[in-house]
């Protein structure tokens, strides 16, 4: 039986993670929840064990095998070589640790994908950090769009939810729309800036969270999982006054004209939800709950063939805080083959 940790349990990325975990064969795992000072003491449970948030003790990580960091990049950088030195195996949710020397930034489901039998990780691998949702779901579609014909460009718009960037910019959000309906002034803490009614390319001097950094960590986590085989992604992140979920706007130019059939087939699969109605648009909403990346193909208007094209859109959406916690979770059950249970005889 295996013991995990989680470090930053109470966050919305920790919650997930449990809600994941509870759903895996690692569920029957002992758990211990560990968070900052302000989240101790509350009452959690994984599965079906009911356990309290503990402090980040010199000893909190002792005989533990997996230990997921879910909290800020801060509490990662602080707490994450205790882990290793207690024997433990660290998995990155923050990404904070991405840039870190032999750090590897991990999607099995892409691995499953590319048919990849080369273990990527070992026994000093440092850390492992699951891909940024956002990097995983473009990954996924390009992947599967390579089937079909390569790909020469692709651009995409990113709009960013609140919930990627936490509690306190879901409250910020949700205390500027109620201030705005009332007329009053607006919270502006964690934005500084209207992030309610409002889409924005940048926010305020004083903004405690950063649309630029979100856009450079998407784009190492894309690097490492195309490792040369997809074309450099031009990518724009935009805050949106959305409570959760990613969308996407794509734009892909092939190399190649191709039927719209086939690349409708191409996407098709695991992981990757084609949705073929007009007035079934994915978004935010429909794909709450989801560990799909719900995808719409649209071929670009005026093309002389009307059935075979080389450039198309993809309006795409997915759950950003599931699709997180479903690769850290996959990420770990990967890396159970590092971990025998049983004894040696």
């Amino acid at each position: 039986m295996y013991k995990i940790a989680i470090a930053g349990a109470s966050t919305l990325v920790g919650r997930e993670l449990k809600e994941a975990l509870s759903e895996s064969p690692l569920v029957a795992a002992n758990f211990v929840l560990l968070d900052e000072e302000e989240a101790q003491g509350q009452l959690d449970q994984v599965g079906d064990e009911v356990t309290f948030v503990q402090a980040i003790t010199p000893d909190a990580f002792d005989n533990v095998d997996f230990t997921f960091f879910c909290g800020s990049e801060e509490l990662t950088r602080k707490h994450w070589r205790e882990a290793l030195r207690a024997g433990s195996t660290v998995l990155d949710l923050s990404g904070a640790l991405d840039q870190e020397t032999g750090v590897v930034v991990r999607a099995p489901w892409l691995e499953i994908e590319k048919r990849s039998e080369a273990a990527p990780v070992d026994l000093f691998t440092p850390a492992v950090v699951p891909a940024h949702p956002a990097a995983l779901a473009l990954a996924l579609v390009l992947e599967r769009l390579q089937r079909a014909a390569l790909v020469r460009i692709a651009f995409a718009t990113l709009l960013q939810p609140a919930s990627e960037f936490g509690r306190a910019a879901m409250d910020e959000l949700h205390q500027q729309t109620v201030s705005l309906l009332s007329f009053q002034g607006l919270p502006r803490a964690t934005y500084d800036a209207q992030a309610a009614y409002n889409l924005l390319a940048g926010l305020g001097e004083s903004a405690k969270i950063s649309l630029n950094a979100v856009e450079a960590r998407v784009r190492r986590h894309y690097a490492a999982l195309s490792a040369g085989r997809w074309p450099a992604l031009a990518l724009q992140v935009i805050s949106a006054p959305v409570f959760h979920g990613h969308t996407f706007s794509i734009a892909i130019e092939l190399e190649r004209p191709v039927e719209v059939s086939a690349l409708e087939e191409a996407l098709s699969g695991g992981h990757v939800d084609l949705v073929l109605e007009e007035t079934d648009s994915p978004s935010n909403l429909a794909a709450t709950g989801q560990n799909d990346v719900l995808v719409r193909l649209r071929p670009e208007q005026g093309a002389r063939n009307s059935s075979q094209v080389s450039r198309l859109w993809l309006w795409a959406a997915s759950d950003n805080l599931r699709l997180n916690a479903q690769n850290a979770v996959e990420c770990a059950l990967d890396l159970r083959r590092l971990r025998p249970q049983g004894t040696v005889q």
